[in-house]
């Protein structure tokens, strides 16, 4: 759509834009057609009139039926897209469209002569911004007033409301009709643009939720593969038991890395509180820090949402992640429990660096903006060589099956 043409095949809009074209285009020829046709093939009309008449009625006829459908290949007109018809059509349409009121004028037909004028102004219209299509359009009306009347007074025929009057309201329903139409099709453009738009963005959110899905599972278990491997290295000759059983805790790492990220490829996987939590603590032993845990037992008897736990797993995974790699902490602490209706889990660690790179990372940044979607929020604060991540969602339980619906099936 860079040269503003619309795809109407890829935006779904075939049906509709061939029914707009019948409305608009093919109206425009049928009454042209019909009402100017007629006159030139009436006999009662000089013929010095009907010959120029007939060339000019099938001019206006094909410039007509180019300029709109030309129209509706165009992207909605505004002022950030500007349109602008192709001159020499314009110019053969407005030059034809003189023709046909300038005859039938010149034979008093106050009904007729401003046909092909009102169908130019209504085109022209159709190529401007809303803004600039009312002036226009009001201006037409108003001089639509002055042909008849003109020649009315001249002739004193005695038909000079007819005369002055017809021709505005013709003028002002001609491209009434006209310009509804194609607001309809510009809007239904709009829509179904919007609702592409959507669909792009979804999947783009959906993508950034899958690689923060990935970055902290990969993530975690690689800086855990990292630790017990250098742990592994030092034990080799001093205890080549312990290094032994480091080993194949790392082989066993490395069979749950690939097992997970399957998982979250396949959709499966979803990060268990409990599982983080227990977690964590084997871990952050693994590299000799003293971990304490505290689970308040109604924190721990209250079933949350599976939406709420995965997301307080992903904030235990991240902290304990961040303990390990941007601190030489050798107490850490866990704490969990239900206050005030909120499930809060707050995890804090010493020997933090002094400028923390768990600041300047996407991880913690990322979560916030999730627990916050949730409904909860998620802070951290730094003091000293003390790290503290806390965060907070509604305990809002899972419903509890009910005894009579497992009665009845």
């Amino acid at each position: 759509m860079g040269d503003g043409r619309i795809d109407h095949e890829a935006a779904g809009l075939s049906s509709f834009r061939r029914y707009t074209w019948w409305t608009v285009p093919g109206m425009t020829v049928c009454v042209l057609t019909v009402f100017v046709g007629a006159w030139v093939l009436d006999g009662d009309v000089p013929l010095w009139a009907r010959g120029p008449a007939a060339v000019a009625l099938a001019v206006e006829v094909w410039a007509s039926a180019v300029l709109l459908s030309r129209r509706l290949t165009l992207l909605p007109v505004t002022d950030a897209h500007p349109a602008g018809p192709p001159p020499g059509l314009l110019l053969a349409a407005v030059g034809a469209g003189v023709v046909l009121a300038a005859l039938p004028l010149a034979v008093r037909d106050y009904g007729l002569w401003p046909v092909a004028p009102a169908l130019v102004v209504a085109i022209v219209a159709t190529y401007l911004p809303p803004p600039r299509r009312r002036p226009l359009i009001a201006g037409a009306v108003v001089l639509a007033l002055l042909p008849g009347g003109v020649v009315s007074l001249v002739e004193g025929d005695g038909e000079l409301a007819y005369a002055a009057l017809f021709p505005a309201g013709l003028v002002a329903f001609t491209a009434w009709v006209t310009l509804g139409p194609l607001w309809a099709w510009d809007t239904a453009w709009r829509l179904d643009e919007a609702r592409r738009l959507e669909a792009e963005l979804a999947v783009r959110e959906e993508r950034l939720r899958f690689a923060g899905d990935l970055h902290d599972i990969q993530g975690h278990h690689l800086q855990v593969i990292a630790l017990k491997s250098e742990l592994a290295a030092r034990l080799v000759e001093v205890d080549p038991a312990r290094a032994a059983t480091e080993l194949k805790e790392i082989r066993q790492l490395s069979a749950d890395a690939l097992s997970d990220t399957r998982a979250v490829v396949q959709g499966y996987r979803r990060t268990s509180l409990d599982a983080e939590i227990g977690n964590a603590t084997r871990v952050l032993a693994a590299a000799d820090i003293d971990a304490r845990t505290t689970l308040e037992p109604a924190a721990v008897a209250t079933e949350l949402t599976d939406s709420a736990r995965h997301l307080l797993g992903l904030v235990m995974r991240e902290a304990t992640t961040n303990v390990l790699r941007h601190s030489r902490a050798r107490h850490a602490e866990v704490d969990y429990r239900i206050a005030d209706g909120l499930a809060r889990l707050r995890v804090s660690n010493d020997g933090a660096e002094r400028h923390p790179a768990a600041l300047e990372g996407t991880g913690l940044r990322t979560l916030a903006e999730r627990l916050e979607a949730a409904g909860g929020e998620l802070t951290w604060h730094h003091d000293g060589d003390l790290f503290l991540v806390a965060a907070a969602l509604p305990a809002q339980p899972c419903p509890s099956p009910n005894p009579a619906d497992g009665a009845a099936r």
